[in-house]
């Protein structure tokens, strides 16, 4: 190991690695802190040659490599294990933007950018680039393709898969596959950037892409509305899509225990309403400049009993203040402990059916836990997390943990969802492929691991 680490150090140069604890910590422990892992250095190569060769003496000495980005993933998926036997490749010093083509609507980026960057980058060019997390403002591009990243406008724009036109990558030999097309019809063969957005770094390191920009989205009507059930999110979501076709943009659905969260550790947050209401969904429409529409939308609405309240911003700063509110949960629920995450989707016309069923489900499995829910319902995809009474002991916890995420997973698997949306699988979720997608796909990921990384050094013990 001491002769590879000699030989990485001098391929990225003396500003491209570090040993230091200090400067590890951050690297090593995933966001939520459940998950820890252990590295003798962090690369931090400037060049997809410097990866290719990094890749390359890898491959030869038989050491894994654990790419990471941003370092956001929610199912450690982006850390070396606990033996130090792994390297950490950061992507953070390769964050050029390489150029934008606004006549052809694409841009080519780094995978090392920062999300917010290149929305800025977009928009300084007159053109969109939709992808928006809450974040946005650390997660690199690289990171987002590696898990598919969803957010808050896959109801009009799709995941990050459908924002890709092209990828450049550096295969588990040091290969580089230089796919960085920009077209949007292009069948000569297999599309085999497919491969590798979503594969979480499993089967090459994506060192840069060309992304997908869209026309300025132009005027946008916000506003947080409170509902009288979750169920009732989907009939309003139903009703507003055929009001504007093709121009909802984002439908957030959150409970009333979730907001207060974050009016409880968030400071300076508080909702706009004079009254308590259970649920609430944040939406936001393309509305073309036509507010009277909208606001007309959302009365409607009122009068069919599907809306109890709404609050419609009138400038940037009450769109700001109600997105600050939906950016926040995350942090807020980290504050209030530890929780049972279930990042799950279904399809949005049984979306009413799960939350029913979950929640009677819960009921009967444990009436004392505490249903944590908020999520992209416009999508199909919802956060259904479980906060379990914290005086429970480590292995009680555990015990009842397991049996209640076997038991959401199982009732999404029988409305035909996944168990994962948009988190991935890393390392958290890895014995749940196994269970949910077994037989033939879960037989083909492991033909294509074995195929394309037969050492298995690309990020080691993820996914498969």
């Amino acid at each position: 190991m001491t002769q590879l680490l000699e030989k990485l150090k001098a391929i990225v140069g003396p500003q491209g690695w570090t040993s230091d604890a200090d400067a590890l910590e951050p690297h090593v422990n995933e966001w939520r802190g459940v998950f820890t892992g252990v590295t003798p250095i962090m690369l931090m190569p400037a060049s997809t040659r410097e990866v290719s060769r990094i890749v390359a003496a890898c491959a030869q000495a038989g050491v894994g490599i654990v790419p990471q980005g941003g370092n956001t993933s929610m199912c450690a998926g982006a850390i070396p294990d606990d033996s130090g036997d792994q390297v950490l490749l950061s992507m953070a010093r390769m964050n050029r933007i390489r150029s934008i083509d606004a006549g052809n609507f694409s841009m080519e980026v780094e995978a090392g950018c920062v999300l917010q960057s290149i929305q800025e980058a977009a928009t300084e060019a007159g053109r969109h680039f939709p992808l928006s997390l809450g974040a946005e403002g650390s997660c690199q591009i690289g990171g987002n393709i590696a898990t598919d990243a969803g957010g808050l406008n896959v109801i009009r724009y799709g995941t990050t898969r459908a924002l890709v036109l092209g990828l450049e990558v550096v295969l588990a030999d040091g290969t580089v596959l230089d796919g960085l097309r920009s077209l949007r019809k292009d069948t000569a063969g297999y599309d085999l950037k497919q491969l590798f957005i979503g594969s979480e770094g499993t089967l090459g390191i994506i060192t840069a892409a060309t992304l997908r920009l869209f026309p300025d989205p132009g005027e946008l009507g916000t506003a947080l509305v409170a509902v009288p059930a979750s169920g009732t999110s989907v009939a309003l979501l139903a009703k507003l899509q055929t009001a504007f076709p093709e121009r909802v943009q984002t439908f957030e659905l959150v409970s009333d225990y979730v907001f207060g969260l974050v009016e409880r550790y968030i400071p300076d947050a508080s909702l706009p309403f004079d009254a308590d209401y259970p649920w609430y969904v944040l939406i936001e429409v393309a509305t073309g400049g036509d507010r009277e529409n909208f606001e007309a939308a959302l009365m409607e609405a009122i009068d069919d009993e599907l809306v109890l309240d709404a609050v419609i911003a009138k400038n940037c700063a009450e769109v700001d203040n109600l997105w600050r509110l939906r950016h926040s949960i995350s942090e807020a629920e980290r504050q209030a402990g530890k929780a049972l995450k279930h990042d799950i989707s279904v399809p949005v016309s049984r979306m009413q059916e799960f939350l029913q069923r979950g929640d009677e489900l819960l009921q009967n499995l444990r009436p004392d836990a505490t249903l944590v829910a908020f999520g992209h319902v416009g999508d199909g995809n919802l956060h259904y997390n479980v906060s379990l009474p914290h005086d429970l002991d480590p292995d009680e916890y555990s015990s009842i943990g397991s049996s209640i995420t076997a038991a959401i997973y199982d009732l999404v698997a029988e409305l035909g969802g996944s168990f994962s949306a948009e988190h991935g699988v890393g390392q958290f979720k890895r014995p749940y492929l196994a269970v949910y997608r077994a037989g033939p796909e879960y037989d083909l990921m492991r033909t294509l691991k074995k195929t394309l990384d037969p050492a298995n050094i690309l990020n080691p013990g993820k996914v498969i």
